[in-house]
């Protein structure tokens, strides 16, 4: 059988997923790929950064060239790096023969910097926008946002890490040599077609589900290995896949720290042998590796009767989280180098008082179950938030300016769906009426609504006021955005 021929069977059959682990053990590993480290250029007091969207090929695939679409390189971008108290100017280039934006996610920004569906960037096109950075360290991400085809260019490859650093970096004896000990783990589910080609939508289930792929890339590597040559190493998790959640553990069952939620560090460490991340979450985790002992880091099923877990029509439409598979092979080295332990304590989170809100604002996440769907890209408005679907011309909330509010959102849907919110940063103040857990009292910018649950979250809406130019509030499973399930809140 050719090599061709034989890439074609194992796709269309298996897909790379459900091998033996006799065969999986067989393959090739390839080294984890590090994204540059970014730091940016001084110009005039200011840090800039150039990014460049463009199209590329990429070999996942031994022999296969995929087309791709990148930041400054063929597939995905570089790792920003940006400092709390910089004036930073990210000027962004598109080479790319169609429209785009970069939303910087998580980052509080003024509106018309935010890289949402309003800041279009056309063919040859550019965008400058300047912000001063004033929040807490932590891990954040960039990515496309164009209206209706932000899954598509996402998938193609338009994201990147951002790491914000601030006066705590250098206190906290966390590991934080990038690309050594301080490693960015962009984790994301492909589909490829014979010819090496991403394999996006191919029929209504993609878009009612969200596309699930059926190999792994981390950080645009396939059946990768990373080589640890220290005691204990910080991975940050992003979960970049456009509709899979991962449950991450290793496959010898090891205990390892969370030390960091999606917008910043948490207050203590919290000791964890499995953690939950749904599509644009983020997690810093800590590990501790002996020297010779090799271990994996896996995705489990989702736990049994988990209230993330798929349900009813839906679960029959796509067996949903329930796998387990491979996702990054660790291999220490022979000696290493010793880490410092993890300080017991990491931050101070102001809690925000639910009595300072000025009111509570209750939405309602729904889709249509008919079989008319629109594809990804249509606009078709097939998954709603309060009964209706994205609409560029409505501003569905105004917010005073300085202002706390507490906002509610209830699934009323048979699947999970990861609740995002532009602007800035909230806290999580009760699921279904309880408490969050302990990985959920740091600072969000997304939250997981399981089937029939209801969420409140806290936030001020604080710096920057645009009654002109809104921000965006949505799913991040990415074909519900891109088909209706966003909405707009401007800041005045």
């Amino acid at each position: 059988m050719s090599r061709r021929n034989f890439l074609k069977n194992l796709s269309l059959s298996t897909g790379g997923l459900l091998l033996s682990p006799a065969m999986r053990a067989a393959q090739a590993r390839n080294p984890l790929q590090i994204p540059d480290r970014y730091d940016g250029t001084m110009v005039d007091s200011r840090v800039t950064y150039s990014l460049r969207p463009q199209e590329g090929l990429t070999e996942f695939i031994p022999g296969l060239k995929t087309p791709t679409l990148g930041i400054n390189r063929s597939y995905l971008g570089p790792t920003l790096v940006l400092k709390r108290g910089d004036d930073v100017e990210l000027n962004v280039q598109n080479a790319l023969p169609e429209k785009t934006t970069l939303h910087w996610h998580g980052l509080h920004v003024p509106a018309k910097a935010d890289g949402g569906p309003a800041q279009i960037i056309p063919p040859g096109g550019s965008w400058s926008p300047r912000f001063r950075i004033d929040q807490a360290a932590g891990t954040f991400w960039y990515h496309s946002h164009l209206l209706h085809k932000t899954g598509e260019q996402v998938y193609h490859g338009l994201a990147g890490m951002i790491i914000l650093e601030d006066e705590s970096t250098d206190r906290h004896s966390l590991p934080r040599d990038y690309g050594v000990d301080d490693i960015p783990l962009i984790v994301q589910d492909r589909r490829f077609n014979s010819d090496g080609s991403f394999d996006y939508i191919r029929s209504h289930r993609d878009v009612m589900t969200g596309l699930f792929g059926d190999r792994i890339l981390v950080n645009g590597t396939l059946d990768a290995v990373f080589r640890p040559k220290t005691t204990r190493v910080r991975f940050r998790l992003l979960n970049a896949a456009n509709a899979r959640t991962f449950t991450f553990a290793f496959d010898d069952g090891r205990t390892f720290s969370q030390v960091a939620t999606d917008g910043g560090l948490i207050e203590k460490p919290i000791a964890c042998k499995s953690l939950i991340l749904a599509p644009s979450e983020r997690a810093e985790i800590v590990v501790e590796f002996n020297a010779k002992e090799p271990c994996t880091l896996i995705n489990l099923p989702l736990p049994a009767g988990s209230q993330f877990a798929t349900r009813g029509m839906m679960a029959r439409m796509h067996s949903g989280n329930d796998e387990r598979f491979d996702l990054l092979r660790i291999e220490p080295a022979a000696t290493l180098q010793h880490s410092p332990e993890i300080p017991t304590v990491l931050a101070k989170i102001p809690r925000l008082n639910p009595s300072d809100a000025v009111t509570t604002r209750k939405l309602t996440l729904s889709m249509a179950m008919g079989m008319g769907l629109g594809r990804a890209g249509s606009g078709g408005g097939n998954f709603f938030i309060n009964g209706q679907a994205m609409d560029m011309e409505v501003v569905n909330y105004r917010v005073r300016k300085d202002t706390v509010e507490i906002w509610e959102i209830t699934n009323d849907s048979m699947m999970m769906h990861p609740f995002h919110i532009h602007h800035s940063q909230f806290q999580i103040l009760d699921r279904n009426g309880k408490p969050p857990k302990a990985d959920e009292k740091g600072l969000k910018d997304t939250v997981k609504i399981g089937p029939g649950e209801t969420v409140r979250f806290i936030m001020r809406f604080e710096t920057y006021a645009d009654p002109n130019t809104a921000y965006m509030y949505h799913c991040h499973i990415l074909e519900h955005e891109d088909n209706g399930m966003m909405g707009q809140f401007t800041v005045e």
